[in-house]
């Protein structure tokens, strides 16, 4: 396939946008609503960027129509969306706030009226913090909370919403908030790390259990890749590469999949590493209808001196490199998904994250917001997965990341993902050029990919 030509996508490919609840709702303790883990971790001096918070973020709490006609508009297909434990379940167990339920309840009714499939994530980082004083990802005991909770949208869901996803990202719950300390809970610990992996998959198992006891339809489990290339041809450089794969991209997925871990977190964790009883991984290893794969960028890898790894990324030189930092480099998608499908065979997979923060004014003068590097990022990452449609892959829909501006987490405001521009003055929203460009490649089922870039 050349720049002439259009990929093929299949008849009914799924094209929408992602979002995640605490970074776009905002009044996280409305109606009765508990706090959550990111609630407390934000509030907390120090730990994000200029004291921002979710407080407010995009008040999609109260604009969800304005947001889902905004979807309509640019002809989305999907919304995957997630929704707030603590919002359902206030303490995390026992007593359903209706009020809650009540909102995501109508939010699915309005996407169905208009003709947008809902894809319904259970979990997106923001535990009840109530659990988390009950040891969170820490406790055994959060399997069976994390089913009970499933099993409360599922049974007022179910039928309406189609596709389920358990966790996202869960490599980030743990490096992220048990490793390292840059998200909430805010936790650096070694050995708490396998500890939270290992309960965050039990409690991914033990939801899609409960799943198949109620629900008809389909589950399954999204996580973040990102393709290890070695820095040289050294053993050493070979060897940190396989450490880094296993850590990021095999981790989550052989235990859900293969009913095992790989070998080399042993090496990585030491001493911290236990040894997990058999029957953990008859709750893990589920049958899945489909995984869901967030993808953006690629790392070239050295062999370090560096906690816990022993890896360094090596900055490429004439790379082209995103806000946050990370270069773009779509070939390392149709690397990973060809990847996925030798490693696991083809399960139906959704692209289920994808894109890029690249500068944006705080305001859309005279109506538009131009982003000419995130088109060029969008139609070189579609293309890509075009490439691997073309190898084989079982790729079933792309959700571009994000719908809107919003919270990116730690950084605050500071980086803006959307395609749709969000004045956090005002909360006007206006879509950028780059919606205006994905909008008609939904149109068109991806065949407009082949035409010039509009700039």
């Amino acid at each position: 396939m050349n720049q002439a030509q259009s990929p093929r996508f299949p008849d009914g490919f799924l094209w929408g946008s992602a979002t995640a609840a605490h970074q776009i709702e905002g009044y996280p303790l409305a109606d009765g609503a508990g706090p959550s883990i990111w609630t407390r971790f934000a509030h907390t001096p120090g730990m994000t960027l200029n004291g921002d918070n979710g407080d407010i973020a995009c008040d999609h709490y109260h604009r969800w129509k304005q947001d889902v006609a905004l979807m309509r508009e640019l002809g989305l297909k999907a919304y995957r969306f997630s929704t707030s434990w603590s919002r359902i379940l206030p303490e995390g167990t026992g007593r359903v706030n209706q009020a809650g339920l009540d909102f995501y309840s109508r939010l699915v009714d309005e996407l169905l009226a208009n003709d947008i499939e809902p894809l319904l994530t259970l979990y997106h980082w923001d535990l009840p913090a109530a659990l988390d004083d009950r040891g969170g990802w820490l406790n055994r005991d959060i399997a069976h909370w994390f089913a009970e909770y499933g099993d409360v949208l599922y049974r007022a869901l179910d039928g309406r919403v189609k596709k389920w996803v358990t966790l996202n990202e869960p490599w980030v719950v743990t490096d992220g908030g048990y490793l390292h300390g840059a998200l909430a809970p805010g936790h650096r610990s070694k050995y708490e790390t396998p500890i939270a992996t290992h309960n965050l998959m039990r409690a991914h198992g033990a939801a899609v259990q409960a799943y198949r006891a109620s629900g008809k339809h389909e589950i399954g489990l999204v996580v973040n890749i990102e393709p290890k290339y070695p820095a040289s041809d050294s053993a050493e450089d070979a060897a940190a590469v396989k450490r880094a794969h296993a850590y990021m991209n095999e981790q989550y997925l052989d235990a859900a999949l293969l009913g095992r871990y790989p070998p080399e977190l042993k090496q990585i964790f030491g001493d911290a590493w236990p040894e997990w009883p058999a029957e953990d991984f008859e709750l893990i290893k589920q049958k899945l209808d489909f995984i869901g794969i967030n993808y953006y960028t690629r790392s070239v890898t050295k062999d370090a001196t560096s906690y816990p790894l022993d890896t360094a990324v090596v900055k490429q030189p004439l790379g082209t490199y995103t806000e946050t930092g990370w270069e773009v480099f779509p070939q390392g998608l149709t690397d990973l998904l060809l990847w996925s499908k030798e490693r696991y065979g083809n399960i139906p997979t959704y692209i289920t994250e994808n894109g890029a923060a690249f500068f944006d004014p705080p305001t859309a003068e005279g109506g538009r917001v131009r982003d000419p590097l995130r088109i060029d990022y969008l139609q070189k990452h579609i293309s890509a997965i075009g490439h691997a449609i073309e190898a084989g892959c079982d790729i079933r829909g792309y959700m571009v990341w994000s719908l809107l501006d919003n919270l990116e987490w730690s950084l605050g405001y500071s980086k803006r993902f959307g395609i749709v521009h969000v004045n956090y003055g005002t909360l006007e929203r206006t879509p950028k050029d780059s919606a205006r460009y994905y909008s008609k490649v939904v149109a068109t089922n991806g065949a407009s990919l082949a035409e010039p870039l509009p700039y």
